[in-house]
C-alpha cells in the first residue's frame, strides 16, 4: 500500500511498556492526532492530514504492528491502545484526537481515561451491544491465521465485519480465498521493502476484533467522557455500527452528531485498492467538520 508522503516528517515516542510508536507529522498550529482504522496504517489518512494541516500540526501514528511502530504483545488490550495514544498526545502536546472505526472506539475510551483530551472526533466508531457474533468470527479468523491461510482469514474478517460486497455472498468461500491469495501475491511482487501490504496488515485484524469484543455493551461508561465529541457516520456506512452511534448520542455529555449523506465506512481514508469508493471530496467533507469542531 503506497501513498503520497511528500511534506510529512517522521518521529517516534515510547509507550508505557517500552514499545516504539512511530508517526508521520505535517502542518502547523495546535496539535491534532489522527488514528487510522482496521487494515490501515498512518499512511491511510494523508489526505485528511493535509486537509487539516493549514490549521493544525497533524500527527499520524502507526498503531502497533504497522509501519513505523513496534509489534503487539500477548497482553494487548484497549488499555494498551490508550497508552500508545497517550504517549503521542504527550509528545505532541495535543488535546485533540480523531479516530475511525476501531480507533474511534479507542479515542472515546481514551477520552474517559485522559482528562487532557478536551476535543475528540470519531467516524463510525466500532462499538456494538453484543460481543458474541464478533467473538465467533474472531475464533475462526485466528484459526486460519495460525494455519497460514491469510487469504481465508481475510475473507472471514470481511464477513464478520460486514465489509463483504453483495456479490461475495453468492460465491463459495474457497473461490473467494483463491482470488484473494492471487491478489496478495501480485501485491507482494510489486511491493518495496517499506510498503505496508495487505498480507502484513491482515494479522492486525485480530486485535481489532478483540477490541470490539472487549468494549461491547459498555455504552453507559461513555457518560464519563468530559471532552466535546464530534460523532460522525455515513448513510452508506456499516449498518451494524449505526445503533452504537444512537446509543452514544444518548449518553455522551457533550456531543454533536453528523451523518453524511452518501458516505461509507471508508470515507475518511485515502482512496486505495481496498478503499475503491474513497475520494478526496469525501475526505474534504469530513475534514471540514473536524476542523470546525477542533477550532
Amino acid at each position: 500500500m503506497t501513498t503520497d508522503l511528500e511534506g510529512l516528517t517522521q518521529g517516534s515516542v515510547t509507550s508505557r511498556d517500552g514499545t516504539r510508536i512511530g508517526y508521520w507529522k505535517t502542518g502547523s498550529g495546535p496539535a491534532v492526532v489522527l488514528l487510522h482504522g482496521s487494515m490501515e496504517s498512518a499512511r491511510s489518512h494523508t489526505l485528511l492530514a493535509k486537509a487539516l494541516a493549514g490549521d493544525f500540526t497533524v500527527y499520524l501514528p502507526d498503531r502497533r504492528g504497522r509501519g513505523l511502530s513496534g509489534p503487539h504483545r500477548p497482553d494487548h488490550s484497549v488499555q494498551t491502545e490508550i497508552e500508545d495514544l497517550e504517549a503521542v498526545l504527550r509528545d505532541a502536546g495535543a488535546t485533540r484526537a480523531f479516530g475511525v472505526s476501531a480507533s474511534g472506539a479507542i479515542v472515546l475510551a481514551a477520552a474517559r481515561a485522559l482528562p487532557t483530551l478536551t476535543k475528540v472526533a470519531v467516524y463510525e466508531p466500532a462499538l456494538v451491544a453484543d460481543p458474541a457474533p464478533h467473538a465467533a468470527w474472531l475464533a475462526r479468523f485466528d484459526r486460519e491465521v495460525a494455519e497460514g491461510n491469510i487469504a481465508a482469514a481475510m475473507i472471514t474478517s470481511m464477513y464478520g465485519l460486514e465489509l463483504a460486497p453483495a456479490a461475495f455472498k453468492v460465491m463459495p468461500r474457497r473461490l473467494l480465498a483463491a482470488i484473494t491469495e492471487k491478489l496478495l501475491k501480485k501485491e507482494d511482487r510489486a511491493a518495496g521493502p517499506d510498503d505496508i501490504t495487505l498480507r502484513k496488515l491482515a494479522p492486525t485484524v485480530h486485535y481489532e476484533g478483540a477490541l470490539i469484543v472487549e468494549l461491547a455493551g459498555r455504552f453507559e461508561e461513555f457518560g464519563d467522557v468530559a471532552a466535546e465529541v464530534l460523532l460522525m457516520g455515513g448513510s452508506k456506512g456499516l449498518p451494524f455500527l449505526a445503533p452504537g452511534r444512537d446509543a452514544l448520542a444518548e449518553v455522551l455529555a457533550s456531543c454533536r452528531r453528523v451523518e453524511f449523506d452518501g458516505l461509507d465506512h471508508g470515507s475518511s481514508s485515502d482512496p486505495s485498492e481496498i478503499n475503491s469508493t474513497g475520494s478526496a471530496e469525501a475526505v474534504g467533507r469530513i475534514a471540514a467538520e473536524v476542523r470546525a469542531a477542533f477550532r
